[in-house]
């Protein structure tokens, strides 16, 4: 059990506090209500600048790391589709170097067109060094394109053109932050060796100023059920033949989310999971198979992607693939493999939770799903799951009208 509390600044600002005294250190995270998903179409990739941007500078400190390196503490941050987070760690004493650092950014950044051309260079040369360069780099931007028509998980979260961040100007990045890095669209935890009384002295203090700013309702088109199978055939200077295809789940808050997650467990956890023993170990069809999906706020997917050993026939690595999935549809699960997948979860979620930073930003996240609570009752959600259950999903799910595959041919 994460124990708790709770208050909100007149600003809107979410703030979670969470004690730990068998350590020294403390952690001050703040996550965003903002990803990929909220960017125009047209001006994709802002909220991964946005990473880089926010290390930029602020309006009174010119330098981020400087300061937060002499108080000993480190910090990092990460963008998906979804969110948006920034964390540091640092000795539990030198807490308020964290609040002053992290509001500076939240009230304003140093806005320059310097600052910007510095970053806008970085995010370019990531784009095509990871997804024009690197092989099998392009894949999930040929996929999403193809499983997504109208949500805007149809792009990945570096953007979707190369030119939109080329093109970004000061005005685009300034108007991007002002609407969504704001205290009421944001949530600070705070946990380790601290006081709740502490916490708020602090928060008031150095977050209590900062601007509310406009609060605005997200309206994202939601996908139309896909009727039909979809498939793309590339070819690339690649070293081997790859096989991708992915399946449209639920979102995040649906209580079949844990069934789907389940299944990916079953096909796909570790070295005596169904894929990797039938079609890696005995067959020999692949050199490497995954299943899992995308976790995604919204209705996300479930993707199987592995490398073909050479000399395969991409067809036939397919129905070896669609054997495993015709087993899930039509066979139940066995109560000894369905317990063994629950047992891996459970495990996964104590050993996650053993990390202070792994904490502070579950904490975070399940505020933003709607009650940080909810990270103490994820297990319940997965044991209640029976092999009724799976069988049912799996039907659902592994339809070939809810299919996207992806050839991707070696040239070699």
């Amino acid at each position: 059990m994460i124990r708790f509390e709770r208050f909100v600044l007149p600003n809107g600002l979410k703030v979670i506090v969470h004690r730990d005294n068998s350590t020294p250190m403390a952690v001050v995270n703040i996550m965003y209500d903002v990803g990929a998903r909220d960017e125009d179409p047209n001006k994709t990739g802002f909220a991964h600048l946005f990473e880089h941007l926010m290390f930029g500078g602020s309006l009174h400190i010119p330098s981020y790391d400087g300061p937060l390196q002499m108080a000993g503490g480190e910090n990092n941050a990460y963008t998906s589709n979804d969110v948006t987070n920034y964390y540091i760690q640092l000795p539990a004493e030198n807490l308020e170097t964290a609040f002053w650092l992290e509001s500076d950014r939240m009230l304003s950044l140093a806005f320059g067109e310097k600052s910007l051309e510095v970053q806008r260079k970085v995010v370019s040369e990531e784009f095509k060094e990871h997804y024009l360069n690197k092989p099998y780099g392009d894949v999930w931007h040929k996929m999403r394109d193809l499983a997504y028509k109208i949500h805007p998980y149809r792009w990945m979260t570096i953007g979707k053109d190369l030119s939109h961040i080329e093109n970004a100007t000061l005005e685009d990045v300034k108007r991007f932050f002002f609407k969504h890095y704001r205290p009421q669209n944001a949530i600070l935890v705070v946990a380790g060796n601290i006081t709740v009384e502490k916490v708020k002295e602090l928060t008031e203090k150095w977050f209590g100023d900062i601007p509310t700013g406009e609060k605005y309702t997200r309206d994202l088109p939601q996908e139309p059920e896909q009727t039909e199978a979809r498939k793309m055939e590339v070819r690339a200077d690649v070293p081997l033949d790859a096989f991708y295809k992915c399946w449209h789940i639920y979102p995040r808050k649906d209580k079949r989310y844990y069934i789907a997650d389940l299944i990916t467990e079953i096909l796909s956890g570790g070295g005596s999971s169904r894929l990797f023993h039938s079609l890696v170990k005995e067959k020999k069809l692949f050199s490497a198979i995954e299943c899992y999906h995308s976790g995604s706020l919204d209705a996300g997917t479930l993707v199987i992607e592995g490398k073909l050993v050479k000399g395969v026939k991409m067809e036939d690595a397919e129905k070896a693939v669609e054997n495993e999935l015709e087993r899930m549809r039509t066979e139940k699960v066995t109560a000894t493999e369905l317990q063994k997948v629950k047992n891996k979860v459970e495990s996964l979620i104590a050993f996650e939770d053993m990390s202070l930073t792994n904490r502070a930003n579950s904490l975070a996240f399940y505020e933003l799903l709607g009650d940080a609570d909810l990270m103490n009752h994820e297990l319940e959600k997965y044991n209640v799951v029976t092999a009724e259950d799976i069988l049912r999903e799996s039907r659902n799910i592994f339809r070939p009208e809810n299919s996207n595959t992806l050839y991707y041919h070696s040239k070699n």
